[in-house]
């Protein structure tokens, strides 16, 4: 499956549709199942508190992954994501309840490149706070 965005199409500014991603303790568990990332502080509540953390966060390699969710909706090929890279700035905290947490994520076209290449800036927030700095991605378009 190739790009679906032509690269010709696409201005610096141009802003990818924003997605909002629920978190619930039974998604972390989940996640844990399939990561391998068992970190007890993605689960039990009193070690997160002990070690000094407000409650169970969410694995930062989740909120990674939610977070490139929209470059790869918007492009339509999660293979033309030539690069991607965050840095964490503050944990998504996973409240025990129904509602879980909410990560909110927007992007846009930062950078046209060489070789059909654009460099996406995403801003990733949960409850009010920034949760990813430095979330770029370098994606090749049609």
């Amino acid at each position: 499956m190739a790009a679906k965005i032509a690269y010709a199409d696409v201005e610096v500014g141009t802003e990818l549709p924003a997605q909002t991603f629920q978190v619930t303790r039974a998604t972390l568990v989940q996640y844990a199942g399939a990561s391998g990332d068992f970190n007890p502080i993605h689960w039990n509540e009193k070690f997160a508190v002990e070690v000094g953390l407000p409650d169970v966060i969410a694995h930062g390699m989740f909120t990674m992954a939610e977070a490139v969710r929209v470059v790869t909706d918007w492009v339509g090929d999660p293979g033309a994501v030539a690069e991607y890279g965050v840095r964490f700035t503050k944990p998504v905290v996973v409240p025990n309840d129904d509602e879980g947490a909410t990560i909110e994520v927007s992007g846009k076209v930062a950078a046209k490149l060489d070789d059909n290449t654009v460099r996406v800036d995403l801003l990733a927030t949960s409850a009010g706070q920034k949760v990813l700095g430095m979330s770029r991605a370098l994606v090749r378009l049609a």
